[in-house]
């Protein structure tokens, strides 16, 4: 029977009950298990979180049929059964404090309905709650699991208004402090989610959680390794390019393998093109946001450097931008520097679909040319194609002079000399070109490198007040050599000049030069 495509299904039942592919992820149950109780796990969204959490459910109410084949089968004991609290977040789009109530008071209830444990307390959902969980216990003999997936969502959906968030935070801070005194009733504990909250907040409360997202342990819980994508899904790919594939999805790393987004994998078999179905998933709106607020400088998220602390927890009163980048998944490890007992890791973008999609929105947002960005990208990629500098020079002029006028005079941004290297580095990004910012050489950095085919084309920027300045970006080039490094590597190289004028608003200089 042929085999279906587990799109969008986070039911462990209903995929191993039909014809569906799975990537076994049961070792990690196992593992979990064995080395310790209470955990806590974050993952980009729809990495396969709230399937895992499914998982480990239907493993602790003993429902061998549905792990037949699989390596829990055969290292678990079925003997034994446990009463599960389950309650997602998932599922719901969450408005203010008083909506939250309600819906844990609902996901309690349907608890108790579940495992058959009325509870008195009907409208105190912390004392709801620990009644639920001490209930269970005495019913069932047994010590309770309880699974929280998606535990921060609830505070996402409003964080753009920060004092929602927080109150919201405030909430279930005291829903969660629940379990820290009930551990001689507790089996295992797992929340999942995106963001991990600072430890003065959430996690105070938590600090009994042990947090395996940076685990190399169990780096690949979820997503899909590059063994499991051939030998699960070999029927799908025999006429796939693999490597393409990997470029496109693959790259997410939590200091172990890299894995591929498995949302992507799975409608990219179905649909059979490549296309940013993940990132489409979701609107990054509050962080295009921060990062214009903070007067980000876009080439920097192709190597940012950030410490352990700062990657590792999310704070409302402090958020920064590579932080949130890496939690949501638009920047993940690429490496790990030791220094004197100091942890540093290197960002990047995961892959080609996130680069590109990434920088797309933040170049409509940083521009507000959305509409006009498909003709203007097509038309860039045809000047690189042609070499032909001046249509390359009058798409750059169309880019800046369609900027409004008005968004320039409300938005301080816009005086930032980083402003005009950062849409022009999103805009060439976002059109699909291969760009190395601040490209280093043994003379110093080129500001901008487009790699086409087997040519490279070397960008300088200079941008000076009014209407007058001295055009020095292309001699500076050439004085600098910095074409020397791809001499022997391309077969055509070009250094191309670029002033702006930020009274202007627009270019005042554009030359190049072709190196023999």
């Amino acid at each position: 029977m042929q085999k279906k495509l587990p799109i969008g299904i986070s039911s462990f039942e209903k995929i191993r009950s039909e014809p569906y592919y799975y990537v076994d992820k049961t070792p990690f149950v196992a593992k979990l298990v064995e080395e310790g109780t209470y955990y806590f796990l974050s993952r980009p969204r729809r990495f396969g979180k709230s399937l895992f959490v499914d998982t480990l459910k239907q493993a602790f109410l003993g429902r061998k049929e549905f792990f037949q084949g699989l390596y829990l089968e055969k290292n678990w004991d079925w003997s034994v059964r446990y009463p599960v609290i389950h309650i997602s977040f998932g599922g719901r789009t969450f408005k203010g404090e008083e909506h939250l109530i309600t819906y844990i008071l609902e996901q309690l209830e349907k608890n108790q309905e579940t495992l058959g444990v009325p509870c008195s307390e009907k409208t105190l959902y912390d004392g709801c709650f620990e009644e639920l969980i001490l209930k269970c216990y005495e019913k069932y003999k047994q010590k309770v699991v309880v699974l929280i997936d998606e535990y921060d969502k609830p505070i996402l959906d409003c964080i753009e208004d920060r004092e929602t968030a927080k109150r919201i935070r405030d909430i279930l801070v005291k829903f969660y402090i629940i379990l820290k005194p009930l551990d001689r009733y507790l089996k295992f504990v797992l929340l999942t989610g995106v963001l991990k909250f600072y430890m003065s907040s959430i996690f105070s409360g938590l600090n009994f959680l042990n947090d395996i997202t940076l685990s190399r342990k169990y780096s690949t819980i979820c997503g899909f390794t590059q063994k499991e994508l051939e030998e699960v899904f070999r029927e799908e790919l025999q006429d796939k390019d693999l490597e393409l594939i990997r470029c496109w999805y693959n790259g997410y790393s939590w200091l172990g393998e890299p894995v591929y987004n498995p949302f992507d994998v799975l409608l990219y078999l179905e649909k059979r093109t490549f296309h940013p179905y993940w990132f489409e998933t979701g609107t990054p709106s509050f962080l295009v946001k921060l990062l214009m607020e903070k007067r980000f400088y876009l080439p920097e998220l192709e190597d940012l450097t950030a410490t352990d602390d700062l990657i590792g927890t999310f704070d409302l009163d402090y958020i920064e931008p590579e932080n949130l980048l890496f939690q949501v998944g638009y920047l993940t490890i690429k490496e790990t520097i030791e220094e004197e007992g100091l942890i540093l890791y290197k960002l990047s973008y995961p892959n080609k679909e996130v680069k590109i999609s990434l920088n797309r929105v933040l170049f409509s947002y940083f521009t507000q040319l959305s509409s006009e960005r498909p003709r203007l990208s097509l038309k860039m990629i045809e000047a690189v194609r042609e070499r032909d500098f001046e249509k390359m020079k009058r798409v750059l002029e169309g880019l800046y002079a369609g900027i409004p006028h008005d968004w320039f005079r409300k938005n301080e941004l816009s005086r930032y000399e980083g402003y005009y290297v950062s849409c022009f580095y999103a805009f060439l990004c976002g059109s699909g070109l291969e760009v190395i910012p601040e490209d280093i050489t043994n003379k110093g950095q080129i500001d901008l490198t487009v790699i086409y085919r087997e040519r490279v084309y070397l960008f300088e920027f200079k941008v000076f007040e009014g209407e007058e300045g001295e055009a020095k970006a292309l001699a500076q080039l050439k004085e600098k050599g910095y074409h020397k490094k791809y001499e022997g590597k391309s077969k055509e190289i070009y250094l191309i000049g670029i002033e702006f004028s930020s009274g202007e608003r627009n270019i005042k200089d554009f030359s190049w030069e072709k190196m023999s």
